[in-house]
């Protein structure tokens, strides 16, 4: 056989070539991907005819470029896709072969190869869906123009043949990608390519349109940019990390916004989510209507509205300009028959709809109301209505929200798709309040300020002040939006970082709602915001909290007593009781370990760095002290809610250690070090470096306690070494409530003194201070 290994000069030129083209910075997206295909291209010619040249009697042959190769969109690290068409036996065509593929490994390409007789390639082409794909936008690169040819004429007669099959199939695979890759837009990390909205969802469209499958002119050209933006966002990936990746990491997101030329990661996911939502919504909306029956059937539904075909449509003569309205009456009717809006009628409502005047049309509040109040059915309907541009007309301080990210791991959605989310999760809710139009309303506008400078609450208080009386609002109903945006964190917070059973807290919340009304809104817009935030932002553990505040609250605003408020959440009867005779207990239950022991300085840190060393992680803790009478010792109990266990975990070895901790017994401080030592620092889950640790002191917040709220990036066995530094300080921890949002923690600390005074003296404070910052800034990042 020749020798058919690299020839070093060639190889080096090429590669030299192609590193220029990787990079220029004068190339970027879908520019550097159809010159690096065509570099690609003149390489592999030249290696066919060395080839060629090596062998003088080699068989006819065709090269060609096929899948995204064939379409020029080669990225720095795609694979490099190519088809070896021959006329001949393998045997005599496997050195010709080798000759090519060889240099190309040698230079370090990932090349999917194939080598086929043209009636091997006919019969994969007319069976398989990927060698079906990749034969649309396969093409001529080097060899016998005529073979060539014939293979993409094959390809795509086989295609128009089998269209029925081949759509039903690629259906199939659009279906499958949503449910393994999830949403471009609304993932933290999303799957460029295989992400519901990516790239592989745009390339089935055109498929498909080979197919037969019909897609508007203004569709088509929407897809080409929306594509063409994802396709940069790919290229800058590559360029960034230097090797193969679909997927957009939170600590590659800076890199890859400056590669592509944008300011910064913010920017960089507005525009893929933008992309990946309209890409999402032209698939849904053309996927939608394959096999759809039109009989002709047309049903009157409202004014100006008809149900035509299962879709909703404009009747003949409505006029949007003369009855604006027709937008959201044609909007609620599709949410209430879960269709869309036809798309006839959605494009007209596009061109003739104008944005709105300073007073809204009468009828208009009532009718977004009616919509909200569909809850989840009214969300792909507002997306229809945000893709043509409609939403942002009738509300134009909308439009600054729009596919804005939230990158942390405690956000799930775009700003917008959020506020939509949570009033969908109010409309489920809308029988526990007087005012439910209220309730949705709020929960729309609740976080409008984020698209704007400054403190997103003050900035969406200004907003709402502002829209409501347009919307036909009342001075009384705007004071309560108003209220319902200014307070919409007020529960959560208090419910998870003060004690419920102490009057001060209960008082406050009071004073801030000032009414059942207002309280009773917040309530329902709790729950629904925590849900469309995202799974860590509401569980039972924290339900439980709100509702017991909300109870009480109500009660002190319905004329009761702060004095009455004798119940409480955490210690329950059961561990009152094993405190007051004295006994210890060390209880599992589910998510929660719950101890009972002689109360004495550094305890409940000691519990802590326990759960630290076995891998637990504490979500959130609360503590709670008794002191002894006649002669009794002071007893003391913990509750802690951790995640999931790790793998090998044992309950027994932990209640152990436990046991160990309390008498004394067990090196926490140590073992805690030689953990940090060999902890794997994990992969950031966060955008930005995380903020620096704050300590605070809330005076207000206690009738019977100094309270101290910590802020910090959570660590090995933070909370051990916190509330040690408290220990170590002769303060005395009455209450503590511990949250762990994302790779941050929000701990709350009720204490006083050693001889149960609270702490006013300035620099006592200032050394508090001093050593919580030393606690929390030692040890490796979590």
């Amino acid at each position: 056989m020749t020798n058919v290994g690299p020839d070093v000069a060639t190889i080096t030129d090429h590669e030299a070539e192609r590193a220029a083209v990787i990079a220029d910075p004068d190339l970027i997206g879908a520019q550097l991907c159809r010159a690096l295909s065509a570099q690609t291209d003149r390489w592999l010619q030249d290696l066919l005819a060395k080839a060629k040249a090596q062998s003088p009697r080699s068989p006819k042959v065709a090269l060609l470029a096929v899948g995204g190769y064939g379409r020029g969109e080669l990225a720095p690290f795609s694979d490099l896709d190519v088809l070896l068409v021959h006329e001949s036996t393998a045997s005599r065509v496997e050195e010709l072969a080798s000759a090519i593929w060889y240099p190309l490994w040698n230079a370090g390409l990932k090349v999917g190869h194939a080598v086929r007789t043209l009636d091997e390639q006919n019969n994969l082409s007319r069976n398989d869906l990927d060698t079906a794909t990749s034969l649309l936008t396969a093409r001529h690169v080097a060899g016998d123009q005529k073979l060539a040819a014939a293979v993409v004429e094959m390809g795509s007669a086989n295609w128009h043949k089998k269209r029925k099959k081949w759509l039903a199939e690629l259906q199939g695979r659009v279906r499958e990608r949503q449910l393994e890759a999830g949403e471009v837009a609304y993932t933290l990390e999303p799957d460029l390519k295989n992400g519901h909205g990516g790239l592989r969802d745009a390339q089935s469209l055109w498929w498909a349109a080979a197919a037969g499958l019909s897609l508007p002119g203004d569709d088509l050209i929407d897809l080409t940019e929306s594509y063409e933006t994802l396709l940069t966002a790919r290229v800058a990936l590559h360029r960034a990390i230097v090797r193969p990746g679909e997927t957009l990491r939170l600590e590659d997101q800076d890199a890859v916004a400056r590669q592509a030329g944008l300011t910064d990661a913010d920017a960089l996911m507005a525009e893929v989510a933008a992309a990946a939502r309209r890409i999402a919504w032209i698939a849904d909306e053309a996927w939608g209507r394959v096999g759809r029956s039109i009989k002709g059937s047309v049903e009157r539904i409202a004014p100006g509205v008809e149900l035509v075909d299962g879709e909703v449509e404009l009747a003949h003569g409505a006029d949007p300009v003369a009855d604006p309205t027709l937008v959201l009456k044609a909007a609620v009717a599709a949410a209430r028959r879960r269709t869309r809006i036809g798309r006839r009628s959605l494009d007209l409502l596009a061109a003739e709809v104008r944005p709105w005047p300073d007073t809204w049309p009468v009828g208009a509040t009532d009718e977004l109301v009616a919509l909200l109040l569909e809850g989840h059915d009214a969300i792909p309907v507002l997306e229809a209505l945000d893709q043509r541009g409609l939403f942002s007309r009738l509300l134009p301080e909308w439009e600054p929200v729009r596919s804005r990210p939230q990158r942390n791991a405690y956000h799930r959605f775009t700003v917008d798709r959020h506020l939509w989310e949570a009033a969908a999760n109010a409309a489920r809710l809308a029988d526990q309040v007087g005012r439910p139009d209220l309730l949705v309303m709020g929960a729309l506008f609740h976080d409008l300020g984020k698209g704007y400078p400054g403190d997103h609450t003050e900035v969406g208080m200004v907003l709402v002040r502002e829209i409501a009386p347009r919307l036909g609002f009342s001075p009384a109903e705007v004071d309560i939006l108003v209220a319902m945006v200014e307070h919409h964190l007020l529960l959560p917070d208090v419910a998870v970082r003060r004690d419920l059973s102490d009057d001060a807290t209960i008082s406050f919340v009071a004073e801030k709602v000032k009414s059942r009304e207002v309280l009773e809104l917040l309530h329902a817009l709790t729950e629904a915001d925590s849900k469309a935030t995202g799974p860590s932002a509401w569980n039972s553990w924290k339900e439980e909290l709100v509702r017991d505040l909300v109870a009480r609250t109500r009660h002190l605003l319905e004329g009761g007593d702060v004095a009455e408020l004798t119940w409480r959440l955490f210690p329950d009867e059961a561990t009152l009781t094993k405190m007051a005779a004295g006994d210890v207990d060390i209880i599992w239950g589910e998510d929660q370990i719950t101890i009972v022991y002689p109360d004495r300085p550094g305890a409940f840190s000691q519990l802590a760095g326990v759960l630290s060393l076995h891998g637990l992680d504490v979500l959130s803790s609360r503590a709670h002290s008794e002191e002894g009478h006649g002669g009794a010792p002071a007893m003391a109990a913990s509750q802690f809610r951790v995640g999931t266990p790790p793998e090998g975990w044992s309950w027994e070895a932990v209640r152990i250690d436990l046991e160990r901790a309390l008498s004394g017994g067990l090196a926490i401080e140590a073992r805690l070090a030689e953990r940090a030592r060999t902890y794997r620092r994990r992969r950031a889950t966060q955008a930005a470096p995380p903020a620096p640790p704050q300590v605070e002191f809330h005076d207000w917040a206690s009738s019977n306690s100094t309270v101290i709220e910590v802020r910090a990036p959570t660590k090995i066995g933070i909370l051990y070494r916190i509330t040690k530094a408290l220990a170590e300080m002769g303060l005395d921890i009455r209450h503590a409530t511990v949250q762990t949002i994302g790779v941050d923690v929000v701990d709350t600390f009720y204490v006083r003194t050693g001889t149960g005074e609270l702490v006013t003296e300035a620099f006592h404070r200032a050394e508090i201070q001093r050593a919580i910052l030393h606690a929390v800034g030692e040890f490796p990042v979590r």
